[in-house]
């Protein structure tokens, strides 16, 4: 048995040309969907993350600002610049672009965005709301890995949902999104004991650790479906994901390829939150 491949950037596509539709729907009202984003330093990763979500934006017809500021920018202008951004009417939504240079605390940076423009689903509001279950903004991984599972038709109800990672980024709040949907969720992480016999027992695996091969073949059950999030490289150099993908794909029922899976999904979901936002309007 081979596994179906969820095709991230094919999925991407179609929810690109409905946020397109909706923006253009928008615009007829004189609203423009506006998102800011800001890069602090010279992060290589980072440069090219901050330019493929301006690039997604304007491809998608909504405004988009990047704003680039030096590795030595103050805290105190940093937070300056989000309340400036937080009273734009023009800006729906900001995105400060993490890792932060170490003299900037970026849980106090995240909280400084007003919650209706939190866009990267981050703020405390924004996890409030999703441990509660009221409107928020998910955070745009684990939500792209939701809208791959609903692409499938897969119903979660009742299924063994394993998450391997507890970041707030994507293993916590994947984990409660899984929840939401009735299925029964295990979060393993670093102090977990014997991995192989809690991910066996598993009908969906997210594997978010960002380290290359901690899900092997023998580790997954036949027909589950494994979702990778991991972003590492291999030996040659080359992208490769958390997942041992040529062993894990002969067993799986589904499995997401990296690249191509996952990523496409994060910058997509970033588009339908800073649209959302300014739809609430």
């Amino acid at each position: 048995m081979t596994a179906q491949r969820i095709d991230g950037n094919a999925l991407s596509q179609k929810l690109r040309a409905d946020v397109t539709f909706r923006t253009t729907a928008l615009k007829a009202r004189g609203i423009t969907p506006g998102l800011a984003v800001i890069l602090v330093g010279e992060n290589p990763a980072s440069q090219v993350y901050v330019r493929n979500k301006v690039k997604a934006c304007e491809d998608s017809g909504l405004h988009s600002i990047l704003e680039k500021h030096p590795a030595s920018l103050t805290e105190a202008a940093l937070l300056n610049r989000i309340e400036a951004l937080n009273q734009d009417t023009s800006i729906h939504g900001i995105l400060v672009q993490l890792p932060l240079p170490e003299h900037i605390d970026a849980q106090k940076v995240i909280e400084a965005i007003s919650p209706a423009k939190d866009v990267d689903g981050f703020h405390i509001a924004s996890a409030g709301a999703l441990m509660t279950g009221m409107p928020g903004f998910w955070p745009c991984t684990p939500y792209g890995c939701m809208k791959m599972l609903e692409s499938i038709g897969y119903e979660l109800k009742g299924k063994h949902a394993v998450v391997i990672g507890r970041s707030n980024i994507v293993g916590k709040p994947m984990a409660l999104m899984l929840l939401q949907q009735n299925a029964t969720v295990t979060i393993c992480h670093s102090a977990t004991q014997d991995l192989k016999a809690i991910t066996l027992q598993a009908d969906v695996i997210v594997a978010a650790v960002g380290k290359r091969n901690i899900l092997t073949a023998d580790m997954v059950k036949p027909g589950a479906v494994v979702l990778d999030v991991g972003m590492n490289r291999n030996e040659e150099g080359k992208l490769c994901g958390d997942v041992d993908f040529a062993g894990v794909e002969q067993i799986a029922g589904y499995i997401t390829p990296v690249p191509g899976g996952v990523g496409p999904m994060t910058i997509t979901m970033l588009l339908v939150n800073t649209l959302e936002a300014a739809e609430r309007i």
